[in-house]
């Protein structure tokens, strides 16, 4: 049976700033689950070096961990193994196990359907006796497990490394390798794109993933079927949870006569865009609010919506909440109705200086709604994107770019920025390059030449970045409902 998430689940937006899906965006959090399947794929091998082969009389605390445990003897060894019979008695459970090669036994012969093309497929099973038995005892009212049998005389040829690997039982897609396979799908790349991307990201030569292309192909089909079919579910759980959000806000408006919320509602009269806030967030406003940043890095994808929060930064440099809103789209309209409605909260003021990602919707949003406000984009918003879209496209020319890119962040006068970076353009023939002339047109708010002189308090500091990641991490742990975020928030 198909079932919608419990979990209401919250990732970084994936999409590129230039509009284009097929520019795949890494960020600094995917920085380390990459680097962790890589260790996977890399160090599976290493993980085993010293292990005891198993032998009667050994013992584990679950057949869980002897099936593990003879697994990765299995894999090391150039087998792989299954679970053969089990014994069942009504005092103990399950108190017999049999492990056995993956080659055990011999495939029961099928009859061929009559007058009907059949594929005869060629059955792995030889009747190989590799195995391991285990039984269960307890003592002193703790089970254990005890090898009782125990064989590795294989009678078929052990396979190497580089062939085990491509057993069935071996071949896994990780929870990490899941999701960006289904970003790159999302994003229209085909599967052996996908394949190839996966393999870059590690660092390792073609064809030594720990699955196939056909399982990526597999996992990609089956994961759209359930996609499917939890569509319809979801889209009432987004309606009926929104308009408990709703009436959450409707019910601390009457406890709270300052707290504030606006919202919009689409054609069919159902709730597209929710923001809110607090009077102790407008009174904070009144002292620190020259200067916000408006984060919008976070999207549901249990509700499909962006969540985008107002923050500032009081006197001794840390975090102050102003206020946050969840949005449908992206759009330059959601943007410009997030931040009319912003303003309505703060009593007509507008921030001096507005510090946002980079994001050309919400640029021109600003650019209407604030037209008196300096919009800034941190650096440390701009780098890891210009780290992920020129490494490939400049290869062992990259270090040399990304040297002179730091130095023209950097400088003082615009026209020493202009000249250098044209000369930057065409040193490294970037000059049709699609990232550089977004980069380009934004310079206004990331270069410092062109920023230089606003007030800009500490927020483009790593250490006040790294303060609001901390915070927002912490209000997307696991909320169950947008109800329940809505009381984690404050």
């Amino acid at each position: 049976m198909t079932s919608v998430p419990s979990k209401n689940i919250w990732i970084r937006r994936q999409q590129c700033p230039c509009g284009d899906w097929k520019c795949y965006v890494t960020y600094e959090g995917d920085a380390e689950e990459t680097s962790i399947s890589s260790q996977l794929v890399k160090n599976e091998s290493v993980q085993s070096e010293a292990m005891v082969a198993p032998y009667v009389g050994m013992v584990f605390k679950s057949d869980e961990d002897a099936f593990e445990y003879y697994g990765n003897f299995a894999r090391k060894n150039g087998f792989s193994i299954r679970k053969e019979r089990s014994r069942l008695s009504p005092q103990l459970g399950i108190y017999k196990r049999d492990f056995v090669c993956y080659r055990s036994g011999f495939a029961p012969l099928r009859k061929k359907p009559t007058g009907e093309h059949h594929r005869d497929r060629k059955s792995v099973r030889c009747g190989c006796d590799a195995k391991m038995y285990l039984s269960k005892e307890v003592i002193d009212g703790v089970s254990q497990w005890f090898v009782v049998q125990f064989s590795n005389v294989h009678n078929h040829e052990l396979l190497e490394d580089d062939q085990v690997r491509l057993l069935p039982a071996y071949r896994k897609i990780h929870e990490a390798d899941q999701e960006r396979i289904l970003l790159l799908s999302k994003a229209g790349f085909p599967i052996h794109r996908i394949v190839k991307v996966l393999e870059l990201e590690k660092g390792i030569q073609g064809g030594q993933l720990p699955f196939l292309e056909r399982d990526v192909r597999n996992f990609v089909q089956n994961r759209k079927k359930v996609v499917q079919e939890n569509d319809a579910l979801l889209n009432e759980k987004r309606e009926n949870d929104t308009m408990e959000l709703l009436e959450a806000c409707k019910a601390t408006k009457e406890a709270d006569q300052d707290f504030v919320y606006d919202y919009t509602v689409d054609e069919n009269d159902k709730v597209e865009n929710i923001a809110w806030s607090y009077g102790d967030s407008v009174n904070s406003y009144t002292m620190y609010g020259d200067v916000v940043y408006f984060d919008t890095t976070y999207r549901s994808i249990t509700y499909d919506m962006l969540f985008g929060a107002w923050i500032g930064i009081d006197n001794n440099g840390r975090p102050i909440f102003f206020g946050c809103v969840l949005l449908q789209d992206e759009t330059m309209r959601s943007f410009a109705w997030a931040l009319q409605t912003f303003i309505s909260f703060m009593k007509g003021r507008c921030p001096q200086t507005i510090s946002t990602d980079l994001d050309p919707g919400l640029r021109d949003a600003i650019r209407s709604e604030l037209p008196s406000t300096k919009h800034v984009m941190s650096i440390w918003n701009i780098l890891p994107k210009v780290s992920s879209w020129f490494p490939l496209q400049l290869g062992s020319q990259y270090a040399e770019f990304k040297s002179e890119f730091d130095a023209l962040y950097r400088l003082e006068s615009t026209e020493d920025f202009e000249l250098r970076w044209n000369q930057m353009v065409s040193i490294f023939g970037l000059g049709s390059d699609k990232h550089i002339t977004l980069l380009y047109s934004l310079r206004t708010s990331w270069a410092q030449s062109y920023v230089r002189g606003y007030f800009l308090a500490r927020m483009v500091t790593t250490t006040y970045s790294k303060s609001v990641d901390a915070f927002l991490k912490g209000i997307f742990s696991a909320q169950t409902s947008l109800r329940r975020f809505f009381e984690q928030v404050y």
